[in-house]
């Protein structure tokens, strides 16, 4: 018998790339036939909140403050919220600061996640060494299985 996941993780960043992965996550979803639904965590991370020195009188509000959040929060997601609501699949959106792939290994290990669903830009060797590759991070790092989805 098939095991189809039961708790899916797809990094979301709002880029096309992370559409695609937002697709395979919820066609991934789709495909499980099973009585219990698959159900989605659609992960956004930030990078850290900007820290304030002593120069700073007035330190900015985190971006999830600012007036126009609401808005941009619904583009980032719109195409897994509108997928995963036509299709009926239980859906948890989360946007949280750090380090991607460092957040995202940490969030799959905390729920138990069975896959984790990513975007990959298929950088360079050189690139990829010189800047880092959350991807190539998570597949290295994560205890569950890892989807990596090319553009």
């Amino acid at each position: 018998m098939l095991n189809l996941p039961k708790k899916i993780l797809v990094a979301i960043d709002g880029s096309p790339l992370s559409d695609k992965a937002a697709e395979e996550a919820v066609r991934m979803a789709a495909g499980n036939p099973s009585q219990f639904k698959s159900t989605i965590y659609a992960m956004l991370v930030l990078p850290n909140a900007p820290r304030t020195t002593f120069t700073d009188f007035v330190p900015a509000p985190p971006i999830t403050e600012a007036k126009e959040w609401e808005e941009r929060r619904q583009r980032i997601f719109y195409v897994i919220e509108k997928n995963a609501r036509e299709l009926d699949i239980p859906l948890t959106t989360k946007v949280v600061y750090g380090d991607p792939a460092d957040e995202l290994i940490a969030f799959a290990d905390r729920e138990e996640i069975d896959v984790i669903i990513i975007g990959s830009t298929g950088k360079g060797f050189l690139k990829r060494n010189l800047l880092g590759s959350v991807s190539n991070k998570v597949v290295k790092n994560a205890k569950c299985s890892v989807y990596v989805v090319r553009g």
